[in-house]
C-alpha cells in the first residue's frame, strides 16, 4: 500500500475522548522507522497538550489536535508549528466551523471528520460535506492556502462527493485494509477524487 499512498493517516485514541483505545508514541516511532511516508498523527485525545511533544519526538510530521478536546487551542497549535510539525485543527460532525474559524491562519489543515470518531467501518455522515464546503469558501475569501481532510466513511462511492465539497486530503481505512489489493484500492479512490476535482475546475 505504501508505494501507492501519499501519507499514513495514524489513528491515536484514548479511551477519553473516544471509546476505543489504540495506539502511542512508541508504535509512532516504529511506523516512523518503518516509512518514509509522511506521517500524519490524529490525536482523538483529551488533553493533548499534554501528549503533543511524545508524538513529535516519535517522529509526526502533521499533528491534529480536536477542537472539542483542548481549552487552549490557539496556543496548541503554535506550539506544533513551532516544533517543526505541520498543524492540523479537527472537527466531529456535530461541531460547527466556529470552533476553528478563528484559527484557521494558524494551521496548515482543517481536518472534518464526516462520522463519529472511535470506530471503523460507519458510513459517512454526508450532511458534515456542507461544512467542507463552506470551509473551503472561507479559505478561498481569506486567501488561504489550506488543506481540507475528510476521514469517515471514504469509499470509491464517496470519495468524489467530499472531493466536490472542497477536500483535497482523504483519510480511507476500512475501503482499503479490507480490499484483497489494498494498492488498487488506493488506485480507485485517487482515481474516482481526481475526476471530481478535475470537474469541478
Amino acid at each position: 500500500m505504501s508505494a501507492s499512498a501519499d501519507m499514513l493517516h495514524v489513528d491515536v485514541m484514548d479511551g477519553r475522548f473516544v471509546p476505543n483505545i489504540t495506539i502511542g508514541p512508541p508504535v509512532v516511532k516504529s511506523i516512523r522507522r518503518a516509512t518514509r511516508l509522511p506521517l500524519d498523527v490524529h490525536l482523538m485525545i483529551v488533553e493533548p497538550e499534554r501528549h503533543v511533544q511524545a508524538f513529535v519526538d516519535a517522529g509526526a510530521d502533521i499533528i491534529s489536535v480536536h477542537a472539542e478536546a483542548t481549552f487552549h487551542l490557539n496556543r496548541l497549535l503554535g506550539e506544533i508549528r513551532s516544533s517543526g510539525c505541520r498543524a492540523a485543527v479537527a472537527i466531529n460532525p456535530a461541531t460547527g466551523l466556529g470552533a476553528v474559524e478563528h484559527v484557521l491562519h494558524m494551521v496548515d489543515m482543517v481536518l472534518v471528520m464526516t462520522v463519529n470518531p472511535g470506530f471503523g467501518g460507519q458510513r459517512m455522515i454526508e450532511e458534515a460535506l456542507v461544512k467542507v464546503s463552506e470551509l473551503r469558501d472561507i479559505a478561498e475569501r481569506r486567501g488561504l492556502s489550506l488543506d481540507i481532510q475528510v476521514d469517515g466513511g471514504i469509499t470509491e462511492g464517496t470519495v468524489a462527493q467530499a472531493a466536490l465539497a472542497g477536500a483535497n486530503v482523504f483519510v480511507a481505512g476500512s475501503y482499503v485494509f479490507g480490499a484483497v489489493d489494498p494498492d488498487d484500492a488506493v488506485a480507485r479512490l485517487k482515481l474516482e477524487a481526481g475526476k471530481a476535482l478535475a470537474q469541478k475546475s
